[in-house]
């Protein structure tokens, strides 16, 4: 179970100590250390400094909100290197598809922050619980079907949550990955 240390608020150390990196690198032109941005072979380490960075001071505080929401309810459930692991992962994969999507549409789009990965703790939240367990048994949903539903599922919160200049693909893609991971409780210990 979880162990003394919160790794819902060892993350929101990281994201401070990033957010303070930042200013001190931007002052001195290197603020492209932490964004994810293609081709991302050209800076392979912004896969995982993206993920704890922001753009703003709103955008620091949005995203830590939400991370302790959802954080601090997923944490009782695993270990701090799962939730760990989970939450760098499912980032890393969230900031890839925005990046990787949007320069199949056209030139690409850089991205940075942690919303993929909250998305992704919130998903977990939503289908790794007794409620939506006991629910998915009942109906007896076939696994495509289930995908579906939880695609869709992640389609309606996208669309609900987007706006101009929001990673809309990067939500859809945490919150997808948390509903699946969620379903196969692979935090639960």
């Amino acid at each position: 179970m979880a162990s003394s240390r919160s790794p819902t608020l060892e993350t929101l150390l990281l994201f401070v100590i990033v957010f303070a990196l930042q200013g001190v690198t931007s002052l001195v032109g290197l603020i492209g250390l932490f964004v994810l941005a293609p081709p991302i072979t050209a800076n392979p380490w912004t896969i995982v400094t993206s993920v704890y960075a922001h753009g703003s001071i709103p955008h620091l505080l949005s995203n830590s909100l939400a991370l302790l929401l959802a954080g601090l309810l997923v944490e009782r459930r695993t270990t701090r290197l799962r939730f760990h692991l989970f939450f760098l992962t499912v980032g890393a994969l969230a900031g890839i598809t925005q990046v990787v999507s949007t320069g199949l549409l056209g030139p690409g789009t850089a991205v940075l922050g942690a919303s993929g990965a909250v998305f992704g703790l919130f998903g977990y939240l939503l289908a790794g619980n007794v409620v939506a367990s006991t629910l998915l048994d009942r109906i007896r949903l076939p696994p495509r079907a289930q995908f579906a539903l939880f695609a869709l599922a992640a389609l309606v919160v996208t669309i609900a949550t987007g706006r101009p200049g929001v990673a809309l693909v990067a939500h859809f893609t945490g919150l997808l990955l948390g509903l699946l991971a969620g379903a196969a409780g692979v935090l639960d210990t």
